[in-house]
């Protein structure tokens, strides 16, 4: 469901901010006021705005605390991915070994250590899966920190913005520029969180 307010579009999300700021009857064009327009603060180079987009997909992967995250995770896969390699090769080397006795072997003995074989494939594959899965899980749950580690940052944009609302600009139809504020975000995580871990000192506190 679409939403035209001050001449622009909105989705759903758009809906919500026109029930906080709309009154349902035509008002006159203030500039500066109303979901569509926004007006600088003066010095500060920030929209003064009741609404405000961000691309968090951006904020995450550009941001120093979200880079760091990206090259542990690709180190650890990188790691797995070596392992799972070698152990591959081990696992068809044992294979071809175990096919070429087969001939001279007693069928039953050469089932028992068929099936140990089978047995120990696939519980390789399950151990190698669940290293995969841990990655996967760490690398979600180090995205959730910094959701929520970011989010007082972002609670202070707002304040400095007068913005009432922050929407994941994926969520939006169009909207002007001017009131994404992915940039700033950025710069402002960088300064007070930077790579989000301990080992370069003391975080900076929020101004």
């Amino acid at each position: 469901m679409l939403l035209r307010a001050t001449g622009r579009y909105f989705g759903v999300a758009g809906l919500l901010v026109w029930l906080l700021f709309g009154t349902g009857h035509a008002q006159p064009f203030v500039p500066g006021a109303g979901t569509g327009q926004f007006a600088p603060l003066n010095n500060l180079g920030l929209p003064n705005s009741p609404l405000l987009t961000i691309h968090f997909d951006r904020l995450f992967s550009e941001s120093a605390y979200g880079k760091r995250i990206a090259r542990e995770m690709e180190g650890r896969s990188a790691v797995l991915m070596a392992e799972n390699r070698r152990i591959e090769s081990e696992l068809r080397a044992e294979e071809l070994d175990l096919a070429e006795r087969r001939a001279t072997m007693e069928a039953d003995a050469f089932r028992a250590l068929a099936t140990a074989f089978d047995q120990k494939v696939q519980e390789t594959r399950r151990t190698q899966e669940a290293k995969f899965l841990e990655i996967t899980t760490a690398r979600d749950d180090a995205r959730r920190a910094f959701r929520e580690t970011s989010i007082p940052i972002l609670e202070q944009i707002m304040s400095e913005t007068g913005a009432a609302v922050i929407l994941e600009q994926s969520t939006v139809l169009l909207s002007a520029e001017a009131i994404d504020v992915t940039d700033l975000a950025i710069s402002r995580v960088d300064a007070i969180l930077g790579e989000g871990n301990d080992s370069d000192g003391q975080e900076a506190d929020l101004p």
